[in-house]
């Protein structure tokens, strides 16, 4: 499913249902991860082996050999050289999308249950605005939890910014703009950037760009950085 919503070049590999809710005793971790996760409560340990596994899975699909993904700065994994990417995990789902470095300048994906919000985020995530266009588009498409969507596409900003920039961006930082398919199940989207953006081969960015889409009871978004065209035709 994340792979629909993702630039040809990238490599994205998905685990459903007992896949990551079953015993992680059978995917391996390197003593390095393992350590991270050793007093953690089950749940946390199954996600934590089974997204990585889906990373390792892509490393391979790229060519790159297997190694351990550990958490840096504020959790952005640590990629192998010459390879950017990002991991998402929820109930009955994980995904890892990987893509060499060379080609996209950064990438982010989330995945979120196709719920409503607890009380209360709505308003703490959303600017006036972003308020606004989901009152508009919950009229036009009833089906669809946007609010949901709203979180899940800032968590795919957010995952594409830091590695840019190492820091933080709030959610009142950007303003996401969504626009829907005819099917009114998948979509784009636009964050244009409140603060200054980052810096990629000598231009900086305003805005990222995405795509989402709702399905298996699940919202998935992914926003890609390119190069700037200009650079594209030197490569």
């Amino acid at each position: 499913m994340i792979e629909e919503l993702l630039p040809e070049s990238v490599v994205a590999v998905e685990a459903y249902d007992d896949d990551t809710t079953g015993g992680a005793d059978g995917i391996e971790l390197y003593p390095e991860e393992a350590a991270i996760v050793a007093r953690a409560v089950p749940k946390r340990r199954r996600e934590f082996a089974v997204v990585r596994a889906c990373a390792r899975r892509a490393m391979e699909k790229l060519g790159v050999p297997p190694r351990p993904i550990l958490p840096g700065e504020r959790g952005a994994p640590g990629w192998p050289e010459g390879l950017t990417g990002s991991m998402t995990h929820c109930d009955g789902y994980a995904a890892a999308a990987l893509v060499r470095a060379t080609d996209l300048a950064s990438l982010g994906i989330d995945a979120e249950p196709h719920r409503v919000l607890p009380e209360g985020v709505l308003e703490a995530i959303a600017l006036p605005p972003e308020e606004a266009r989901l009152r508009r588009l919950t009229a036009d498409h009833p089906s669809v939890h946007w609010d949901r969507l709203l979180f899940s596409a800032k968590e795919s900003v957010y995952k594409a910014w830091f590695p840019l920039t190492g820091r933080w961006l709030d959610f009142s930082e950007a303003d996401i703009e969504v626009s829907v398919d005819p099917d009114g199940h998948a979509g784009g989207l636009r964050a244009e950037l409140l603060v200054p953006g980052p810096v990629v081969d000598g231009r900086r960015l305003t805005a990222f760009d995405g795509r989402w889409s709702v399905r298996r009871g699940l919202v998935v978004t992914s926003v890609s950085v390119p190069f700037p065209l200009e650079n594209e035709a030197r490569r």
